[in-house]
C-alpha cells in the first residue's frame, strides 16, 4: 500500500461524466483521494455524503476530493447524480489506480474471503507527496478524520 511520503502515483481514468481526469491536474493543491468498496452501498453513501456536506470546509482548507472505485461510469454517474455530490468519482474498471496505491486486497466478510476495495483515504500535499494515509475510515466522519492533524 501507498505511505506517508510516497509520491502520488501518475494516472488516468474518466469521470462520471466519461471526462478524462489525470494525476497531474491536481499538482499545486492538495488532495484528497479516497478509494470505496462500491457505489450506492450503506457505508460508501455515508463516506460519501459526509464528504460532500463538508466540501466547503475541505475546499477552505485547500483540498481537492476525488473518489474512487471499481463500478463503471454508469454507476457512478448514478451515484454522483443521485446524492449531488460536488466532486468527481472516478470509474477504475481495470483495476490500474486501484492496484497502483495498493488498496486492492484479501477480505472477510461473514464467514468468506474475497478480493476488493479496502476502504482508504490518501491526503498528498501541493507537491504530490503523501502526507497522510487513513486505512481505519470512520464513514460517517470521514471529513472530519482529513481535517485532524
Amino acid at each position: 500500500m501507498l505511505k506517508v511520503g510516497d509520491k502520488l502515483p501518475e494516472f488516468e481514468s474518466v469521470n462520471q461524466d466519461g471526462e478524462v481526469v489525470k494525476s497531474g491536474d491536481f499538482l499545486g493543491s492538495k488532495l484528497v483521494i479516497f478509494f470505496y468498496p462500491k457505489a450506492n452501498t450503506p457505508g460508501c453513501i455515508s463516506e460519501a455524503c459526509d464528504l460532500n456536506d463538508n466540501l466547503t470546509i475541505l475546499k477552505k482548507e485547500g483540498y481537492q476530493l476525488l473518489g474512487i472505485s471499481v463500478d463503471p461510469v454508469k454507476n457512478q454517474k448514478k451515484f454522483h447524480a443521485k446524492y449531488g455530490f460536488q466532486y468527481p468519482l472516478l470509474a477504475d474498471e481495470n483495476r490500474d489506480i486501484i492496484e497502483k496505491f495498493g488498496v486492492w486486497q484479501l477480505k472477510k466478510f461473514m464467514g468468506r474471503e474475497f478480493m476488493g476495495i479496502v476502504r482508504t483515504t490518501f491526503i498528498f500535499d501541493e507537491n504530490g507527496i503523501c502526507t497522510r494515509v487513513i486505512e481505519k475510515v470512520k464513514t460517517k466522519e470521514a471529513a472530519k478524520q482529513i481535517l485532524e492533524n
